[in-house]
């Protein structure tokens, strides 16, 4: 008897270890002057229990072979010293951090099609990226951040540079003890060629679920299975657990259509869509042993200032969307 209660209760708290263990992440905007304590308050209010910290480095145009990163001229957030701080105030109210440094290409031109033109500025490029990580690697060490993600959204770069990014990833566990991913965007993750080398496959998971202007939970979680089925086949591939580096929904008309796109299009907003697509992709996802949780896309450090019911954007703040985030993402 005594052997079947220890069993029950073996399979109760494995059962229960699943969900409490979920990574429930929010993507934390570097702020432009320096912040307090105050600004956690309302991740913690959210129940996050994560946060990616992104720092920045920028590129003049897609065939650029010269990061620029850690300059006065940027964002206090967006450099070391920011980020730094920003890992200290978080993990100051016991939450914890993916350190996320990422590229910028001026006026907003897609990561992905980074390609350079020759040789020579392929070499370039990849000092100059081995420099701006490996600066955020020693942060990670030093702040003892659990998970750094060491590129986002960069698919013609590693694809097209496989060997440069196995030896990239040797020499940043060199320095950093902790757990690596990579965010790579959600059509073109199958086809990073080092998912065996790191601890997460991370994915950017803006897949287009619904055509619909206002599409119902049943709709939209329809829509996530053929996605899902891909996820799952890599997943079973690569024996290696799945973090969404990103996620998250507009609240505006067909937010499930095309959810990557961040144009300032004034589209009427659709806050019961924005929670439908939340809701959908929570009730596919969390309750699976293989997910590891996701980083909401985003969080801005001036809470009261920012979203709202006229606003058509990412943010779930001050919208109906964060008081269902709080409910999903709290731990009985």
């Amino acid at each position: 008897m005594k052997k079947v209660f220890l069993l029950l209760f073996t399979i109760i708290v494995s059962g229960c270890s699943g969900q409490q263990n979920k990574i429930n992440g929010i993507s934390f905007v570097g702020s432009p002057q320096e912040i307090g304590p105050e600004t956690i308050d309302p991740v913690v209010q959210l129940n996050a229990n994560w946060a990616a910290v992104m720092p920045f480095g920028f590129l003049r145009n897609l065939e650029t072979p010269t990061v620029v990163f850690n300059i006065d001229r940027q964002w206090w957030g967006e450099r070391r010293d920011g980020a730094k701080k920003t890992i200290e105030l978080l993990n100051a109210r016991g939450i914890k951090v993916m350190l996320k440094p990422q590229i910028w290409v001026w006026r907003g031109e897609f990561t992905g099609d980074i390609n350079m033109k020759s040789e020579e500025q392929w070499k370039q490029l990849e000092k100059s990226y081995k420099d701006f990580i490996l600066l955020y690697a020693n942060l990670a060490q030093e702040m003892q951040v659990p998970i750094l993600c060491i590129g986002t959204e960069l698919h013609t770069f590693v694809q097209t540079r496989p060997k440069y990014w196995n030896d990239l990833i040797k020499e940043i566990r060199g320095i950093y003890k902790g757990e690596l991913t990579y965010a790579e965007n959600w059509d073109q993750f199958e086809k990073a060629p080092f998912w065996s080398q790191l601890d997460y496959i991370g994915i950017d998971a803006y897949f287009p679920v619904s055509d619909s202007h206002t599409p119902s939970i049943e709709e939209l979680k329809s829509g996530w299975q053929r996605h899902k089925a891909k996820i799952v086949a890599l997943k079973d591939k690569i024996k290696k657990p799945v973090l969404f580096t990103e996620f998250g929904y507009r609240s505006i008309h067909y937010t499930g259509k095309e959810p990557w796109d961040s144009s300032r299009n004034q589209e009427q907003t659709n806050l019961e869509a924005q929670n439908n697509a939340l809701s959908a992709l929570h009730e596919e996802f969390w309750q699976e042993k293989w997910f590891a949780g996701g980083f909401l896309w985003k969080w801005y450090h001036n809470h009261d200032d920012v979203g709202g019911n006229n606003n058509n954007r990412f943010t779930i703040q001050n919208k109906p969307a964060e008081a269902l985030i709080r409910s999903l993402y709290k731990i009985e």
